[in-house]
């Protein structure tokens, strides 16, 4: 660390970025612990510390203000309505218009990772310059995991069996895991039982729950057709199946298929 922090020949400020600093080992650590005691002028170290107790003596001499340390808190976004949230302001902040659609795509291609959406967004900004739509996200992110699982939760909970089978296929011969489909079905079928026989509007409701007011009228227009026992019965189906991907059962693909054709029968199959 010294020496890449030491000055240049022409005195040119240096800025250091270190990601994954949960992961550090001793010789980063005693060397990160003497620069502290005495940095370098014109040089910025930036690090990144993703959780954990690993660190932890780095981590509180840079709180006590040690070589002229600071930290930053970035709280963790959990729920999906900050996701989206967090993407919106992306595109606000440069002054771009993007559909709501488009948000939601995004926000499910991308929802395990924020530095991958929020990567993702400034991407859809710099290489589109009309308005951003759902087919703008296609077109670059069409293929991610996630958003093709969703795609078939939304195909099988709308009753569409042999939609949602082909989509499926289609994902698993892209490369798709069955884990994250299953996750994803999971998100829809459960964020449906929240909803189901809640009354208020969509404000009050996505306050109430944790949500975007999107996702509560999704979810109420999701219901149409399904019944308090279906929803029970594929909640129970989703922990078996999740298992049986998970390792528990021999054949996941089969697990997935019987999957959806319970769900598209909304829990009557």
């Amino acid at each position: 660390m010294l020496t890449l922090a030491s000055p240049s020949l022409f005195g040119e400020p240096r800025l250091i970025r270190v990601e994954a600093v949960e992961k550090l080992n001793d010789a980063f650590l005693s060397d990160m612990l003497a620069y502290l005691e005495s940095p370098a002028d014109g040089t910025v170290v930036t690090l990144r510390h993703g959780g954990g107790v690993r660190g932890k003596k780095l981590l509180d001499a840079i709180r006590s203000g040690t070589g002229g340390g600071i930290e930053i808190v970035c709280a963790e976004l959990k729920k999906d309505a900050e996701k989206y949230d967090f993407a919106q302001a992306e595109f606000a902040a440069a002054g771009r218009k993007v559909t709501p659609g488009a948000l939601r795509a995004i926000t499910s291609a991308f929802s395990d990772d924020l530095a991958e959406l929020a990567a993702a967004c400034q991407q859809l900004l710099s290489d589109s310059s009309e308005q951003i739509t759902e087919a703008t996200v296609d077109k670059y992110y069409g293929g991610r995991v996630e958003t093709n699982a969703f795609q078939v939760a939304d195909a099988a909970i709308a009753g569409r069996h042999g939609e949602a089978l082909v989509t499926m296929r289609h994902a698993l011969a892209s490369g798709a895991d069955p884990v994250p489909m299953v996750a994803a079905f999971a998100s829809k079928i459960r964020t449906m039982a929240k909803i189901s026989g809640a009354r208020g509007g969509s404000g009050q409701l996505a306050q109430q729950f944790g949500l975007a007011p999107w996702q509560v009228d999704r979810a109420r227009r999701d219901l149409a057709g399904w019944t308090e026992d279906g929803l029970g019965r594929c909640i129970e189906l989703l922990a078996e199946t999740d298992a049986n991907v998970k390792g528990g059962g021999r054949d996941p693909v089969f697990a997935l298929e019987r999957m959806i054709r319970i769900i598209s029968a909304r829990g009557r199959g």
